[in-house]
């Protein structure tokens, strides 16, 4: 197969009891496989796309065959988005960013405080199924995007830090439809150390 599925960087039960480890199985090893499965048989009849690294055709989808372009940004967004969103979380997390990315969001929401309000408030408020994404746009400045089902942010030009999948299997066993409750679980699992260095690449 051109792509495979990326092991977690964790224990299936590191993020409980934010996350506990019935889902972890389910999200990783069915949703998340899922959509590595079905990018592999959209592009089986593509040879050159199997070559290509996976930032590249969903950053880039203009440049996709007309007839695999939208299953390309399903799947190929699928399998991206959440091999970041693991990466973005780790056990006995959380806490508060330091270095130039704690600078760069009090720069660009105020402080914190502020800046976890506007995020958790754009993660309940986004409609249907997506991502809430932390980005760094022109200059280095933050910013909060809302993007729906399997969009990237690399097809938008912004470089993203963090995000939270707010699609209901990732906290529909644990939290059932109490999304709020998911997103301020979220905040004690946060890897802050990865989006700094994900935040030093981008400078």
């Amino acid at each position: 197969m051109a792509f495979e599925l990326p092991p977690l960087p964790y224990d299936h039960n590191a993020l409980e009891p934010h996350i506990e480890e019935a889902t972890m199985h389910i999200h990783h090893g069915k949703h998340h496989a899922t959509y590595v499965a079905k990018l592999n048989a959209a592009i089986e009849d593509h040879p050159n796309l199997q070559q290509k690294p996976l930032e590249e055709l969903i950053g880039n989808p203009g440049a996709l065959p007309e007839e695999v372009r939208q299953a390309v940004i399903n799947h190929g967004g699928g399998v991206w988005n959440h091999t970041f969103f693991w990466e973005s979380l780790a056990g006995n997390a959380g806490g508060t960013p330091n270095g130039k990315i704690a600078e760069a969001l009090t720069k660009s929401f105020g402080n914190f405080d502020s800046f976890k309000e506007q995020f958790a408030t754009a993660a309940v408020s986004l409609f249907g199924s997506g991502w809430t994404w932390l980005c760094a746009g022109d200059g280095g400045k933050l910013i909060i995007k809302n993007l729906p089902n399997q969009d990237s942010p690399l097809a938008i030009g912004l470089k993203p830090l963090l995000v939270i999948d707010v699609w209901e299997h990732a906290y529909y066993l644990q939290y059932q439809n109490r999304r709020p409750e998911f997103i301020g679980a979220f905040w004690n699992i946060v890897n802050w150390s990865k989006a700094e260095q994900r935040y030093a690449a981008v400078l």
